[in-house]
């Protein structure tokens, strides 16, 4: 920048600490002593000093920097070569200045410790069920470590035993992958039972669980009970065949009154007996949760049965019972009818075999005509015969309202009443369909036109043979089985001749295994010479010792079969 004489001159009369020296090569130390103000700060500090900042001292400036006109000056900044490293070594010098304070500052004795790694969450417990399983002594179960980040686990029919059970808890306590646990058929006893208590206790993910077929009885129902009044996430519950009496059912009851997250519970195949009817009857009438409820194949009887259909007459929640495999009667399905006439919520009834009569099921039928909500009953294996089928229907058919979409008659024989009727139901109800055990009509037998065995009795007796002699003719190799064509063809060429159906029937008589052959060897053998004459007696036949032997080496399974069907 070119400046003019008068602004050089005010510049030097405004800064008097800079100082210009004749000579452009005098050393560092020689301006370190020129003249200038110490007190002001200088316009620009040495490079060898420079760290970004400003310091006490004088800069000197070399006379190069004057202009050769003499009248205008020109002011040259001379470069800072060594700026650049300067900075960078006084930086490090601070780096490690620091470094070595942090490092001081490590050895200080602090309440604050904080640790450098932390231990990831095992949501599976998969470390923890390791070392369970070492300290209780069991192999792990390489089934559970292979399926314990699945939804589903199932591990039924295994047996168990306690202490794997015991280590199975302790892990699912913290699994969060789990939702449907299957330990069926295991043996589990009371102990068992504790173990996987405390576990759902603790484990809020678990939904459904099956511990069907083991032997919880009166120990295991306690401690089960006690879990359900504390566990609010357990949705389905199964139970079944695990020895429960009546002296669980008291339990049973405070659950039914008191749980109300519980939507499924299977209580079947236990000993459920009259002593439970009453107090689990009065527990479904106050259930305000379930939906779905299985007492079958238990032992409920007249009073009991009576009691559970009361229960289901209060009770407003319930939209699945299965009652079926008790012992009812007649005087329990009157009660179910009663029951049906108010409850307006249950959408499907198991009522199969129950020793109801065509007494009892006219009197349930009654029901039909108000109810507004069943879609589903199922009463086979009654003994109510095509009129009780024939009353249900009626009742159906008398209720406009009627929800009724599948009736189950299994093993129960209808007439042609009742197909009319049905017939005449599905115009109206397009929807409703039906399984029974059958047409009567449609099993009685035919009589045939002709009979094959007479034909051939009758061709033995006016041909006045022996046994021997017709099968002689009939069968020579016992040990080469037969074809039907070659079969008939030997009855055409000794004489006997049948009609195509005919033929028919007496070949599936003797090849019992539809092979389309048949085979004598395989046939039973009379040994007893009594028992062959007394069933060729009414063929007039004599049987000498000869024949006799003759008789078992030879054709005897067709003529064995033959006589049978004729006695």
């Amino acid at each position: 920048m070119v400046l003019s004489k008068r602004f050089s001159k005010d510049i030097t009369s405004v800064l008097p600490s800079v100082e210009e020296v004749n000579d452009a090569e005098i050393e560092e130390d020689s301006s370190e002593t020129s003249h200038g103000i110490a007190s002001r700060p200088p316009s620009r500090p040495l490079a060898s000093r420079s760290r970004g900042s400003v310091d006490n001292k004088v800069v000197v400036r070399s006379a190069r920097a004057r202009s050769r006109n003499g009248d205008d000056a020109e002011i040259i900044e001379p470069e800072d070569t060594d700026s650049k490293e300067e900075p960078a070594k006084e930086t490090s010098h601070e780096e490690e200045s620091f470094v070595e304070t942090k490092d001081h500052e490590e050895d200080w004795d602090t309440d604050l410790e904080i640790e450098d790694t932390k231990e990831s969450y095992d949501a599976t417990g998969k470390a923890k069920y390791l070392s369970v399983c070492e300290l209780y002594g069991v192999i792990p179960i390489s089934h559970y470590m292979q399926h314990m980040q699945d939804s589903e686990f199932i591990m039924d029919h295994r047996g168990l035993g306690i202490q794997s059970t015991k280590a199975l808890a302790i892990s699912l306590a913290t699994n969060t992958s789990i939702v449907n646990l299957s330990l069926n058929d295991n043996a589990l006893d009371g102990d068992c039972a504790s173990a996987l208590a405390d576990m759902l206790k603790e484990n809020c993910f678990i939904t459904e669980l099956h511990l069907a077929n083991n032997k919880l009885s009166l120990n295991g129902a306690k401690v089960i009970t006690r879990m359900l009044l504390e566990n609010t996430t357990l949705r389905k519950l199964n139970l079944s065949g695990n020895q429960f009496n009546d002296q669980t059912a008291s339990h049973f009851a405070d659950v039914l009154i008191n749980n109300q997250k519980l939507e499924y519970l299977d209580l079947s195949h236990n000993v459920f007996a009259d002593g439970s009817g009453e107090i689990l009857g009065n527990a479904i009438a106050e259930n305000t949760g379930l939906l779905e409820l299985n007492l079958s194949w238990n032992h409920f009887r007249g009073k009991a049965g009576i009691a559970i259909a009361k229960g289901l007459g209060a009770n407003i929640f319930l939209k699945v019972l299965d009652l079926s495999y008790n012992g009812f009667s007649n005087d329990g399905a009157s009660a179910l009818g009663d029951a049906l006439k108010v409850n307006n919520v249950l959408e499907e009834l198991h009522l199969g075999n129950n020793r109801i009569s065509l007494e009892g099921v006219v009197r349930f039928s009654l029901c039909m005509k108000e109810n507004k909500t069943l879609r589903i009953l199922r009463m086979n294996r009654n003994p109510i015969l095509s009129e009780g089928c024939f009353a249900i229907l009626k009742a159906i058919q008398a209720n406009p309202e009627s929800a009724m979409e599948f009736l189950d008659f299994s093993d129960i024989f209808v007439n042609q009443e009742f197909d009319a009727l049905y017939d005449a139901v599905k115009t109206t109800m397009p929807n409703l369909s039906l399984k029974h055990g059958g047409n009567s009509e449609i099993f009685k037998k035919q009589s045939l036109k002709g009979d094959p065995v007479k034909k051939i009795k009758q061709f033995i007796k006016e041909n006045k043979l022996q046994l021997s002699e017709f099968l002689e003719k009939m069968y020579k190799d016992k040990n080469v089985p037969m074809t039907h064509e070659v079969f008939n063809e030997d009855l055409m060429n000794i004489g006997i001749i049948l009609p195509k159906d005919e033929q028919q029937l007496l070949a599936d008589l003797l090849d019992k295994e539809k092979k389309g052959t048949i085979h004598f060897s395989l046939f039973p053998w009379v040994t007893n010479r009594d028992r062959l004459k007394k069933l060729f007696a009414s063929c007039d036949l004599d049987i000498t010792p000869t024949t006799f032997v003759s008789i078992r080496t030879s054709f005897l399974g067709l003529y064995h079969y033959i006589i049978v069907s004729i006695l």
